[in-house]
């Protein structure tokens, strides 16, 4: 299952990762997140332990959307050492994202 990103944990689970971060930016209206998220939540679990998989509710959590300059949702975005290395906007297949985040392993 994916980490809940919010406000809150960001700096610590995100900034603070030594790992690869991926983080799903959605909200419970939009469609294409509802299709996107299982994928999310599968590769949570393929990659524990090798990086951190993350959700963001923008609804919930409107500054970190700011800070990366999220407009379009669902965006993923591939986090490496505090930077934004790669990022995907809208419902993407798995192997898409999975082949950005083994490029950042």
């Amino acid at each position: 299952m994916a980490v809940e990103i919010t406000e809150a944990n960001f700096e610590e689970v995100v900034m603070g990762s030594d790992k690869p971060v991926v983080i799903d930016f959605w909200a419970a209206w939009c469609g294409p997140c509802k299709m996107i998220g299982p994928v999310i939540d599968e590769m949570a679990t393929e990659y524990d332990g090798k990086a951190v998989v993350g959700k963001v509710d923008v609804d919930n959590n409107p500054a970190i959307s700011a800070k990366f300059g999220v407009r379009n949702i669902p965006t993923v975005l591939f986090i490496k050492n505090g930077e934004v290395v790669d990022k995907s906007v809208g419902a993407v297949p798995k192997g898409q994202l999975v082949d950005k985040l083994d490029a950042q392993l």
